[in-house]
C-alpha cells in the first residue's frame, strides 16, 4: 500500500492548496483507499465509494452513542478544549440517531420548500442592495461586500439575531471552523474555544430573551417545541443555532468567491453566462462541483468496512474527499473542464444520506440571487488582482476577491 511519502496529497503544501485536483487524479489512479499516516485517516477519493459511504450506517459522525473513548481506542480531547467539544458535539451534524433524527425533525420545519421559497424576495432584495453598493463604489472585495453579508444576514434573520449583533457572527464562525481543519494547532484550538464560549454565552442570553418575548424566528420555534415536550435541551438549542449560523453561510460564502474566481479564469464560460442568464441554475451546480467549498468530510468506522479488499477496522477514521469525488471521470465527462451547461451533475458538495445539508435549497437561492444581481448590475465586472487562497484545506476559500466595475 502507498505511504504518505508516495502520494501527491499534502494538505499543508501551498502548491497543493492552490490546486489539489491533480493530486486527486493521482490518488484515484493509484487505488480506492489509502492509509494516510500524518492525519491517522483513510482517504477515499472515488465518487462511487464516497457516495456509498455517506449512506453507510456502519459509519458515524460520532461514536460516543455506542462506545466510550477507551472502548473505541481513542483518547478523549484535552480538558481545555471542552467548551468547543460541548458546543460541537450537541449539534445535529455530529450526532447520530436517535438524537440526530429528533433535532433534524424540529429544524426541518424551518426549511420546508414553502418556507424557503417565502425567503426568495428578501434574499433577492438584499443581494440587489449589496451589489448596487459595490457598483456605486466602482468595485471592492466581493468576499466582504457581497459573499459574506448576504448569507449571514439571511440565516441571522431566520434565527432572530438582531442586526446590531451580526458583526460578531462571522469571526466566531471562522474561529470555530478552524477546528475542522486537519491537525489544528494549539493556537487554532484556543481561538475556537474562546469563540465557542463567547458564542454560547451570547446565544444563551438570546434564548432567555426569546423565552420572555417570543417572535416568529427559529429560536422561538425551538423553544416552543421544547416546551411542548420535544425534549430539546438548552445546550442542543445553542449548538443547533451555532451549527445553522456556521453551516448556513460558510459554504455559500466560499462557493460564491470560488465560483467567481473560476469564472474569471474561464472567460468563455463567463461570456456565455452573461449572454444567457437561464444558465444560472446549472452554473451554480457546476461551480460547486468544479471547486468544491468543502473538500473533505470525516466519519468514524463503527463496524468494520471493506473497500476494494481492504478492511478498515472499527475505531478508524475515514476521510471522504469531496473535491476528488467531484472530479471523478467515471461520473463526470471531462471533469477538469468548467462546463456551465453540464446536464448530468451528481456532485456531492452538499453531502448525502442522513447528513445531507438541510439548508441546500436556501443556499441555492442565495447563490442564484447574488449571481443574478452581479450579472444584471455589473456586466463589466472584472478581476482587479489575483486573489490569495486561504491557508486551509478542508474548507476551501479565498482571502478576498477584489473586483472592478468599469
Amino acid at each position: 500500500m502507498a505511504t504518505a511519502a508516495d502520494l501527491a496529497f499534502d494538505p499543508w503544501d501551498p502548491g497543493f492548496l492552490a490546486d489539489p485536483y491533480p493530486a486527486y487524479a493521482d490518488l484515484r489512479a493509484r487505488g480506492r483507499v489509502f492509509r494516510y499516516e500524518p492525519t491517522d485517516q483513510w482517504l477515499v477519493p472515488h465518487h462511487a465509494d464516497v457516495s456509498a459511504l455517506l449512506r453507510d450506517r456502519r459509519l458515524g459522525r460520532t461514536y460516543q452513542h455506542r462506545f466510550s473513548h477507551e472502548e473505541f481506542g481513542r483518547t478523549a480531547p484535552p480538558a481545555e478544549h471542552e467548551p468547543f467539544h460541548v458546543l460541537n458535539d450537541h449539534g445535529m451534524l455530529d450526532l447520530e440517531p436517535p438524537d440526530h433524527t429528533r433535532i433534524r425533525r424540529l429544524v426541518s420545519k424551518a426549511f420546508t420548500p414553502r418556507t424557503v421559497e417565502r425567503l426568495r424576495p428578501y434574499v433577492r432584495g438584499l443581494a440587489n442592495d449589496l451589489v448596487a453598493r459595490l457598483v456605486e463604489a466602482g468595485g471592492g472585495d466581493l468576499l466582504t461586500d457581497v459573499a459574506e453579508p448576504l448569507p449571514v444576514a439571511v440565516i441571522a434573520e431566520m434565527l432572530g439575531v438582531p442586526e446590531a449583533d451580526r458583526a460578531s457572527l462571522r469571526p466566531w464562525s471562522a474561529a470555530i471552523c478552524g477546528m475542522y481543519e486537519l491537525n489544528p494547532s494549539e493556537e487554532t484550538a484556543a481561538n475556537a474555544v474562546r469563540a465557542s464560549q463567547e458564542f454560547s454565552a451570547y446565544l444563551a442570553e438570546l434564548i432567555a430573551d426569546r423565552r420572555e418575548r417570543p417572535g416568529e424566528d427559529l429560536i422561538s420555534g425551538l423553544i416552543a417545541a421544547h416546551d411542548e415536550g420535544d425534549r430539546l435541551t438548552e445546550q442542543e438549542m445553542i449548538s443547533t443555532a451555532v451549527l445553522l449560523l456556521n453551516a448556513g453561510h460558510e459554504a455559500t460564502v466560499n462557493a460564491t468567491v470560488n465560483g467567481w474566481w473560476a469564472l474569471f479564469r474561464n472567460p468563455g464560460q463567463l461570456a456565455a453566462l452573461r449572454a444567457d442568464q437561464s444558465l444560472v441554475p446549472s452554473a451554480i451546480e457546476e461551480l460547486m462541483r468544479y471547486d468544491t467549498p468543502l473538500q473533505l468530510f470525516e466519519r468514524w468506522v463503527l463496524d468494520d468496512v471493506e473497500i476494494a479488499g481492504t478492511v478498515i477496522p472499527r475505531g478508524a477514521e475515514i476521510a471522504m474527499l469531496f473535491g476528488s469525488a467531484n472530479h471523478d471521470p467515471a461520473v463526470f465527462t471531462d471533469p477538469d473542464r468548467l462546463d456551465l451547461t453540464r446536464r448530468e451533475n451528481p456532485h456531492i458538495s452538499f453531502s448525502a444520506g442522513i447528513h445531507y445539508c438541510i439548508g441546500a435549497p436556501l443556499a441555492r437561492i442565495e447563490l442564484a440571487a447574488s449571481m443574478t444581481a452581479l450579472l444584471e448590475q455589473a456586466p463589466t465586472l472584472t478581476l482587479a488582482e489575483e486573489p490569495r487562497r486561504r491557508p486551509n484545506f478542508v474548507i476551501r476559500g479565498l482571502e478576498g476577491l477584489n473586483v472592478e466595475v468599469r
